[in-house]
């Protein structure tokens, strides 16, 4: 819970980044996609590099290399989908439509991974998404074509963290990561080179032309490197059920990073959807403490090899 918490909290300043990058320095959502996972794939090489002990290595290569590569092709299309919303839509409005996705996460882990999903988490989930549509304040405008773009992104990503939560626990998370960010640049280019060719200005290819976008780029790699790392580290440890509804944390980073940078300031109503979410979140902990101390072993474990 603590490495989701950490994870939604700067993971709305990649989606900040992004949204600079191609509304103020013109550069391409497809290229901005690229850029994420190309720097997702050298940040983590500098890392295996940096932080491996001499005379051990890191295994590159997965027990599931095409599970990995899936995972990355699911994480590509969704990344892909809201850098290309963010040039339309304001922020927070994007992640308004997004944030279905911890609703359609809890209903695949209940069907497709059997998960026990009882009605305190449940309700719990219903009131956080009650507090992000407070906070967000959306209109019926969102539900119109340009709103579709989050709703793919959320359930491609729900998919995602599915297939994390179920193959994600037999790799190095170093290793996983490496291959999803692979999987999505399989993905990326494709589009890119279409998208160049047809002349579609989000799927076509431009670098930044200055060194502020550079660092822009640089920054969106590196958080979601280190975003995307403590995730797959948090689904070893809990259910997908369990983990969802902290998703809605990030709202609160949303909100913030809004007015921080693009000047939206939240109104009263936002402020107190911002408290529903929070609460629900120590709910949801306070929760899994209790379930944890009732089923906790009399004797003592034996310790493991971290």
């Amino acid at each position: 819970m603590a490495l989701m918490t950490v994870a939604m909290t700067v993971i709305p300043l990649m989606d900040a980044f992004g949204k600079l990058l191609s509304t103020e320095h013109d550069v391409p959502p497809a290229t901005i996609a690229l850029g994420r996972f190309g720097g997702q794939i050298v940040w983590l090489v500098l890392l295996v590099v940096v932080l491996t002990p001499t005379g051990r290595r890191t295994p590159l290569r997965p027990t599931r290399p095409r599970v990995h590569l899936l995972r990355g092709v699911l994480h590509g299309g969704s990344s892909l989908l809201f850098f290309v919303a963010l040039t339309s839509m304001p922020l927070a409005d994007a992640i308004a439509v997004f944030f279905v996705e911890p609703m359609i996460l809890i209903a695949l882990s209940a069907m497709v991974l059997r998960e026990e999903v009882g009605w305190p988490r449940r309700i719990a989930a219903a009131i956080g998404f009650a507090g992000a549509l407070l906070v967000i304040q959306p209109s019926y405008e969102l539900f119109g074509p340009v709103s579709l773009l989050p709703l793919g992104t959320a359930f491609l990503f729900a998919v995602y963290l599915l297939v994390t939560r179920r193959h994600g626990g037999d790799d190095h998370a170093v290793t996983i990561q490496l291959w999803s960010a692979s999987g999505a640049i399989l993905l990326t280019v494709p589009v890119l080179i279409l998208g160049t060719a047809i002349g579609l200005d989000d799927l076509s290819f431009r670098l930044p032309d200055s060194t502020t976008g550079w660092l822009l780029m640089a920054g969106v790699g590196l958080i979601s490197t280190v975003a995307h790392l403590l995730v797959v580290v948090a689904f070893r440890l809990a259910e997908a059920s369990v983990l969802a509804p902290f998703n809605y944390l990030e709202i609160v980073t949303a909100t913030t990073f809004g007015y921080l940078v693009f000047g939206d300031f939240p109104g009263g109503l936002q402020w107190v959807g911002i408290s529903i979410i929070v609460a629900t979140g120590v709910f949801i902990f306070w929760r899994e403490r209790q379930l944890e101390r009732r089923t906790a072993p009399t004797i003592r474990p034996l310790a493991v090899d971290a």
